[in-house]
């Protein structure tokens, strides 16, 4: 007899129907899995007859055969423990054969208890999408699958609990559907920043257009404080991007079971050792990286010119279509990575080059070899180029309190509906992503606009990619300050943001 059981898998962050197919046959007593198995998939036949025996079930005494369709695409993980398990006992009678549009996945301990596995947000996604309407889990994911909305999800804690509900003797009761509660516990505010008001203008600009930053400047000067305030001035993630964000995370298996939805954007900041696949993804199971995980939210990479040439080229493509393609031997995987860079960076290796002690000792040269890492290609993709100068005393000792988060972050959202607006029907979502045809559309210029632009062109050198960029954060500025047209103190702002010369000093 063979008895078919539907099981999802994953192909990098997005999931797909398997079928395990189970045939007890004559013969010596084997347990044979087929299918392109790994190694995890082919251990489970130690767990599944374990889990049986330790649960009271009665375990086949034959030849067990499981092919895992389609046959073509390698299998990994101990997702399809369940599944064979299933399927094996009811080829066996020991339970009745499974409903055709359910499906079962997880993973089994010796004891028969179901243990989580990751990946189960976009494995759920896809069982929607294959017709699936009951889908049985580990307990702990249950929450996570009714994210994809439209199935009757059933979190199963052990085998026992799953033989009993499938023989109708005590039926499990369905996994209500999650819902995310508020979050109390508070993001960094940028009241906790004494002075430097002119990096806090750059960084409500780059919150409110989605723009790249980099931020220049000696050590103690508040670089990574303020970065990591960026994310508290950010508007809120819809419910797609949410979703979005939280399957990545849950093939990473970061999320939290108790709360699988990202309800914040995410802020992502890898160490300067961290390797080019650390940032792309790929690795031998084809992961995503920093910049996949980021997605939606701020990769900020503290002191940029000590990460490695090639880990910091490895973001130029992805900077420019918010996406990333990981070739591999094992495979080629498509990757979103559309997330909003903030880098920080000393003006030197010292890191006292322009501070008012004079305490640097760098020659020229050495200034150039430290910041000779960061190409020409990567720094025209950044929008933002700020100097971050030293905090005064009386900044220090201020004790009136500086703007709030809160204030800020009205009026990004102020300037990102009006984006919203301006991008409707289009995948566009703020000023940042605009597309060349739209920077000439919606970035016209005045005639004093247009002098100032072509002085800066030409006494900058600049490229056709850095003009554009100019433009958009020009659009910006002016959505901050709800202008209809881009004024000429608009892109002047825009074009001293591209000052490239604070790299010497």
């Amino acid at each position: 007899m063979v008895v078919c059981v539907r099981s999802l898998g994953l192909s990098g962050i997005s999931g797909y129907a398997v079928s395990a197919e189970c045939f007890l046959s004559g013969g010596l007593p084997a347990f044979d899995i087929v299918g392109l198995p790994d190694t995890a998939v082919r251990e489970a036949r130690e767990r599944v007859r374990a889990a049986a025996k330790n649960c009271g079930a009665k375990f086949p005494v034959s030849r067990i055969t499981v092919n895992l369709a389609p046959a073509g695409e390698k299998k990994m993980g101990t997702v399809y423990d369940l599944p064979i398990l299933v399927g094996v006992l009811a080829a066996a009678g020991e339970l009745p054969p499974p409903p055709p549009d359910a499906a079962f996945l997880g993973e089994l301990s010796l004891t028969g208890a179901v243990r989580a596995v990751p990946g189960v947000l976009p494995m759920a996604l896809s069982a929607r999408a294959a017709g699936i309407r009951t889908l049985f889990v580990p307990a702990e994911n249950a929450a996570e699958a009714t994210l994809a909305q439209g199935l009757t999800v059933y979190g199963v804690p052990d085998v026992e609990a799953l033989a009993a509900h499938l023989s109708g003797r005590t039926p499990l009761s369905p996994a209500p559907a999650w819902t995310p509660e508020p979050d109390y516990e508070p993001l960094p505010d940028l009241s906790d920043v004494m002075g430097q008001e002119n990096v806090k203008r750059a960084l409500e600009i780059a919150a409110a257009g989605g723009h790249n930053l980099l931020l220049i400047g000696s050590p103690g000067a508040g670089k990574s404080m303020l970065a990591k305030r960026l994310p508290s001035i950010l508007p809120d993630m819809t419910y797609p991007e949410a979703l979005e964000s939280s399957g990545i995370w849950s093939v990473a298996g970061l999320t939290d079971p108790r709360r699988p939805l990202l309800t914040r954007r995410p802020f992502r900041a890898p160490h300067h050792t961290a390797s080019a696949a650390a940032l792309t993804g790929g690795g031998a199971l084809l992961r995503p990286g920093e910049m996949s995980l980021a997605h939606n939210g701020v990769l900020f990479l503290d002191e940029l010119p000590e990460f490695r040439r090639d880990v910091l080229e490895a973001m130029r493509q992805p900077l420019e279509e918010g996406d990333v393609t990981v070739a591999r031997a094992a495979g080629t995987l498509h990757l979103p990575a559309r997330f909003q860079l903030v880098a920080a960076m000393n003006p030197c290796r010292c890191g006292w080059r322009g501070h008012p002690s004079g305490r640097c000792t760098c020659s020229a040269r050495e200034v150039e070899r430290y910041v000779e890492k960061i190409s020409g290609p990567l720094l025209d993709r950044i929008d933002l180029h700020v100097n971050v100068p030293s905090v005064e005393y009386e900044a220090i000792r201020r004790r009136s309190p500086a703007e709030s988060s809160a204030a800020v972050k009205a009026r990004v959202e102020a300037a990102r509906s009006v984006q919203k607006k301006r991008f409707a029907g289009t995948a566009v979502t703020c000023n940042a992503a605009m597309t060349p045809e739209m920077v000439g559309r919606f970035c016209p210029l005045d005639e004093a606009g247009e002098a100032l632009m072509k002085s800066a062109f030409s006494r900058m050198g600049l490229t056709a990619r850095s003009h554009d960029r100019i433009l958009r954060v020009a659009r910006t500025i002016a959505d901050l300050e709800g202008a209809a047209h881009i004024g000429p103190a608009h892109l002047a702002e825009a074009i001293q943001y591209r000052n490239t010369d604070i790299l010497q000093g």
